[in-house]
């Protein structure tokens, strides 16, 4: 076994037999830095979310799950700080794209429609305000770099590159995922106003859902009950934190000492909000 990832917010270990361990820390990062202070109980809420989407979705594409029984793992991970955080996954030959899949008129989409603008070739012939849910959501995927910041490119652009069939097999798993998750988040009330999926191959070729899934830190999650449009819906995410940084002229400063309990606190309880309204029940 080799730890073979340790991102901003998972560490990933190869078990060197065709599957992986990943494990979600409660590590928090804004404006590309990631910071000192850990948010309470954040890995275990994006653990739970990505593990109740991929069930509920297994019906439309597989997916890499195999166990989130500790049990089931090497015995390093059999240990109290590994519950709750920690799956056993199949590895894949993942597809070298984010699948960004938008269904409201926000963020840089909405910036290029201001201008009159086509975004990553989409046009808009209606009228939209900030926010607004468009008729329909689309796919605009992004390279997934080894540094530096993701590229974002046309449909067409992964079609090439592609082929055809993969990249239409893709588009079509992502926005039936987005659907049929969207529908859910809203009777609970959360809206999903966009979010990215990764997608790899298994041995047989079969295209298999991995990663993370419709996480606030992979999704704009918006509250239904205070959400209108022509504004900047607030998010179930690290607003509190990347609002605190901001006020104090920390954003983006890789010598920040500590962020303030009330904080922590504050986005702890939104992350365990946004996992109580999904699943049904807290951690």
């Amino acid at each position: 076994m080799k730890k073979i990832i340790s991102g901003k917010v998972r560490e990933v270990y190869d078990l060197e037999d065709g599957r992986m361990v990943i494990v979600t820390t409660d590590r928090i990062s804004a404006f590309d830095v990631i910071l000192p202070t850990m948010i309470t109980d954040k890995g275990k809420v994006l653990n739970a979310l990505s593990n109740f989407w991929f069930g509920l979705t297994k019906d439309i594409v597989k997916n890499h799950m195999i166990s989130s029984d500790l049990k089931d793992m090497p015995a390093e991970f059999q240990k109290s700080e590994y519950e709750g955080r920690t799956i056993l996954v199949k590895k894949l030959k993942m597809i070298p794209y984010e699948v960004i899949v938008r269904g409201y008129m926000f963020g840089s989409m909405y910036e290029a429609y201001k201008k009159g603008e086509p975004f990553l070739g989409h046009s808009f012939d209606k009228k939209y305000e900030q926010a607004e849910k468009l008729e329909e959501p689309i796919v605009t995927p992004s390279t997934k770099a080894a540094e530096g910041h993701d590229i974002n490119v046309t449909f067409d652009y992964m079609k090439k590159d592609l082929g055809e069939e993969l990249a239409t097999k893709i588009q079509n798993a992502a926005l039936a995922i987005y659907k049929k998750c969207y529908d859910h988040a809203y009777k609970n009330g959360i809206i999903i106003a966009d979010t990215k999926f990764e997608f790899g191959l298994d041995e047989n070729g079969e295209l298999v859902l991995g990663d993370e899934v419709l996480t606030p830190d992979s999704s704009r999650f918006w509250n239904l009950d205070t959400y209108k449009t022509g504004t900047s819906p607030a998010s179930y995410d690290k607003q509190f934190v990347r609002d605190w940084l901001k006020d104090n002229n920390l954003a983006g400063d890789p010598n920040i000492k500590s962020i303030p309990e009330d904080v922590v606190a504050k986005t702890s309880a939104l992350y365990h909000e946004c996992v109580k309204k999904i699943t049904g029940k807290d951690l």
